[in-house]
């Protein structure tokens, strides 16, 4: 014999949003995914400058989250498996896994609210170190310059920029049109580098800061709903 009355209703609604959670896990799997391919995003963290690679931290956290949405998923099979079958083992253990899962998620947001700027800075210290080695070895060693304005233009032509800001943006359009240097993207722009990139990775951060919010709201659900269903299946006849 199965719960009845309100109990079934909250079992049928754990098995909703446990469902929801199962496509979240997708959504975020998903989306995990096309930040670690994003045409942009891949083209100026594979950059090498002597020897130096583009900062890796925003990767890190992409396949942190390329994790979290696997294991969501499974969860959320889980949850959806436990309510359906009324299993208090099922359900425990899915209770189990939200609760550790709510737990890394806030932990998470905690050090990526405090690091929230550090994906960006690094970025901007990498396109400065190599913008300043390119216009000091200009005229003294031409190797150098090469390395470093292979590294420039593809910041320049990824994110259509030039330059740090609205002074170094002109000079090195002159620059480009003198003959001295061929760092510019080919089509002109007036926007420096500096707010392309925060634009690039500030919204990507945005986008995963929206999912996590939306998932621990969910979770907050699933876990009220799981107790008050286990507490309805030890209380029913069968028991």
């Amino acid at each position: 014999m199965g719960v009845e009355g309100c109990t079934k209703c909250i079992k049928y609604m754990l098995f909703f949003l446990n469902f929801i959670f199962w496509l979240a896990g997708g959504v975020i799997l998903g989306v995990a995914l096309w930040l670690r391919h994003d045409t942009k995003i891949s083209s100026l963290l594979e950059l090498e400058y002597d020897g130096t690679h583009a900062p890796s931290t925003f990767y890190i956290s992409v396949h942190i989250l390329i994790a979290v949405g696997a294991v969501m998923m499974v969860v959320g099979f889980l949850g959806c498996y436990g309510a359906i079958q009324e299993s208090q083992c099922l359900l425990g253990t899915f209770f189990a896994c939200l609760v550790i899962l709510f737990a890394c998620e806030v932990a998470a947001g905690i050090w990526g609210y405090m690091h929230r700027d550090t994906v960006t800075k690094e970025m901007i210290t990498f396109y400065d170190s190599a913008y300043d080695k390119a216009m000091e070895n200009t005229l003294t060693d031409p190797d150098k310059k090469k390395a470093a304005s292979l590294v420039l233009r593809g910041f320049h032509e990824t994110l259509n920029c030039c330059g740090k800001g609205v002074g170094t943006n002109i000079f090195t359009q002159m620059t480009d049109k003198l003959g001295v240097t061929n760092i510019c993207p080919s089509q002109g722009s007036m926007v420096n580098c500096h707010d392309r990139i925060k634009d690039l990775f500030n919204d990507k951060i945005y986008l995963i800061g929206i999912a996590a919010l939306v998932v621990a709201v969910i979770m907050i659900f699933e876990m009220i709903f799981s107790m008050v269903l286990c507490c309805g299946i030890r209380n029913s006849p069968v028991y």
